[in-house]
């Protein structure tokens, strides 16, 4: 039944015309396949929490306020996981693989706290593009096998759901677009770009890097020109995004 579900999914998706038809019929599917909680999001650099960057979801109610208040996000072992895998994985995996860390306690109790609050089991499946990790879908709730091939299933709705949405929205244009070959970045660029992207003031990097904060200024407004970017903050977006730093 699962496997007929997300076959007819993976249609449905590409004829969908609305974000909100969309995400409805990928939750009607998840849901069926007996999963209570989901989530489908865009990766971020600056902010890697489970939920930041979502395109459409469901969370267990005050999960995010626990996560957040006990500072989860330290420790978390499937978004620490997450930054390395190239396939998909079940959180057991996760936890598995950080066997004897430092955390490993804090971790432990984090998957306590999530199985309290309904999330007991799940599966997690990246989506990935020329410079890394785009995005992923989660999928949780009660433990439920998967079989490889409902798996490989979930891993191309995880795909086709993330970028037929980013269509349907008119993001994924800019998420695919490349800098131009022909404005590459000079080295003192690219080490000025690094030390922004760190949360540094021009001032920090002129100290850093030993040169007036007047030229740090006429730098960064070289890189927000080459990289199209309306303000710094929007240059370190674009960079992450065109794989420029990482």
């Amino acid at each position: 039944m699962n496997i007929n579900s997300l076959i007819q999914l993976l249609v449905i998706l590409e004829e969908c015309s609305k974000p909100e038809a969309l995400v409805g019929e990928l939750e009607q599917v998840i849901r069926g396949c007996g999963f209570e909680y989901y989530s489908l999001s865009r990766h971020s650099q600056q902010n890697p929490e489970p939920w930041a960057g979502t395109l459409a979801g469901r969370w267990p109610e005050q999960w995010q306020q626990i996560y957040a208040a006990k500072k989860y996000l330290l420790v978390d072992p499937i978004v620490r996981y997450l930054a390395h895998a190239q396939r998909p994985f079940r959180w057991r995996e996760s936890m598995a693989a950080f066997r004897r860390d430092a955390h490993e306690r804090r971790m432990e109790q984090m998957m306590v706290d999530a199985f309290g609050h309904g999330l007991e089991d799940g599966y997690i499946f990246p989506i990935h593009g020329r410079s890394g990790i785009l995005g992923g879908l989660s999928i949780s709730g009660k433990p439920i096998e998967l079989s490889p091939v409902e798996i490989a299933l979930f891993e191309a709705v995880a795909r086709k759901a993330f970028w037929r949405l980013l269509d349907l929205k008119g993001e994924a244009q800019a998420l695919e677009t490349v800098l131009p070959a022909e404005t590459p970045l000079t080295r003192r660029e690219m080490q000025i770009l690094r030390h922004l992207a760190e949360g540094m003031t021009s001032m920090e990097i002129s100290k850093m890097l030993k040169i007036s904060n007047h030229t740090v200024d006429w730098y960064m407004n070289g890189l927000q020109d080459k990289l199209k970017a309306k303000n710094r903050q929007q240059a370190v977006a674009l960079a992450f995004r065109h794989g420029l730093i990482s």
